[in-house]
């Protein structure tokens, strides 16, 4: 029977997965995507195969008293159901923390599992739900191998100089320190230079993850140096509802005299700051880029400023630039917002052609631009099927 490996990514009001057949010469054919979304509310399950044909699969209109596991059932059922689907021999998850400790994805035992609780204060957003998937797959499948990847695994090449604050040194001992997310994404992305674009493969490569969450990498040898995002997943650029870079004073004020408690600033920053906060529309670009209102123009405006400025910084701190690229979500898709940022990195060597960026690339410069821009779409499951083949599947690898 064939085997197969299930990639899970559960927030707070969905659960995304993705199967993977193990194919001969050690190639992963993706079977179907589909997600759990609207737990909580009025769920509903959808899901398309490896071609992409789409289907409704069930809603839940009441909603109610339905948790992780009873949803992580669901999956698993219509997996197994689906036919000629294989076994799932293996599990791996984006966990978005792995603070100091794991520097590389990790097969999940009692220990493991304890050691990424503890990690949860710096993720509220994510690592609450990522532990309860592995929990919930535990329950319903106990032999099942669970593998954790995290976001912040490959950022552990930053320069020491990008890890640090400026903060007395017993806080750093503590883990006080700048780690970087959406790794699996830049590592992906990493890993597809070399064929999509072999001259800047090795080379000073900025790699702008705008989605829902957005940060940006500076690469150099496909190793990460820097990255705009710190201790938690609110620092950098401003996103769908985090603030991004703050003056810590700001915080303080809302403190001191405002009188919020530590929840309340949580909240704000995490789920009502962004573009939803400066806009008052919408977290989402697709609906700020369509909207009459000067508010939404303004949120984008801040979005492209704070971009181009940490783009700048990147530069600064790679020597130079030889290529930018373009993932995620907004990224991959909103072609206004690719153009503003290439038109401000013009400074850099960048030359837009706008015809190929309509077109969504994969190289949207002309070819006399000093610097090359290029979309290049994200596979995160991808990626963490790769670590949970080397790990579970193919062990003798993993330990070369």
């Amino acid at each position: 029977m064939a085997e197969n490996i299930l990639c899970l990514n559960a927030g707070s009001s969905s659960i995304k997965f993705a199967l993977f057949a193990l194919a001969a010469n050690d190639r992963l054919d993706l079977l179907g995507r589909g997600e759990v979304e609207g737990i909580g509310t009025a769920p509903r399950f959808l899901a398309a195969d490896g071609s992409g044909h789409a289907q409704r699969v069930r809603e839940w209109p009441e909603g109610g008293g339905r948790g992780h596991e009873d949803f992580l059932a669901e999956i698993i059922g219509w997996i197994e159901r689906s036919g000629g689907a294989g076994r799932i021999a293996a599990a791996g998850h984006r966990v978005v923390h792995g603070g100091a400790a794991f520097r590389a994805p990790v097969v999940v035992d009692g220990g493991v599992l304890a050691a990424l609780e503890r990690l949860v204060p710096l993720a509220p957003l994510h690592q609450p739900h990522n532990l309860a998937a592995i929990r919930a797959l535990a329950d319903l499948r106990p032999d099942l191998p669970q593998v954790a990847c995290f976001d912040t695994a490959f950022h552990h090449s930053l320069l020491p100089a990008a890890a640090r604050f400026a903060l007395p040194r017993e806080w750093e001992a503590e883990g006080i320190r700048r780690y970087g997310f959406h790794g699996l994404s830049y590592e992906y992305i990493a890993s597809a230079l070399p064929r999509v674009a072999p001259a800047i493969a090795l080379g000073r490569v900025i790699v702008a993850h705008l989605g829902n969450g957005a940060s940006l990498c500076a690469m150099r040898g496909g190793e990460s140096v820097d990255t705009t995002m710190g201790l938690t997943a609110l620092d950098g650029v401003p996103m769908g509802t985090r603030c991004g870079a703050l003056d810590p004073g700001v915080i303080l004020y809302l403190l001191q005299q405002r009188g919020l408690d530590a929840a309340a600033v949580e909240d704000l920053l995490y789920r009502h700051s962004g573009l939803l906060g400066v806009s008052g529309v919408s977290s989402d670009m697709r609906a700020l880029l369509a909207s009459p209102d000067p508010r939404a123009a303004e949120a984008v405006d801040l979005f492209v400023f704070r971009i181009l400025r940490e783009i700048g910084a990147l530069a600064a701190v790679l020597g130079g630039l030889d290529g930018l690229v373009f993932t995620a979500g907004i990224g991959e898709h909103a072609v206004p917002v690719r153009a503003r940022i290439c038109a401000g990195a013009a400074w850099l060597g960048v030359a837009l052609d706008p015809a190929a960026n309509a077109a969504g690339g994969p190289c949207i410069t002309r070819p006399e631009s000093r610097v090359s821009a290029w979309v290049v779409p994200t596979d995160e499951d991808r990626m963490i099927a790769q670590h949970v083949r080397r790990l579970i599947c193919n062990p003798a690898a993993a330990k070369r």
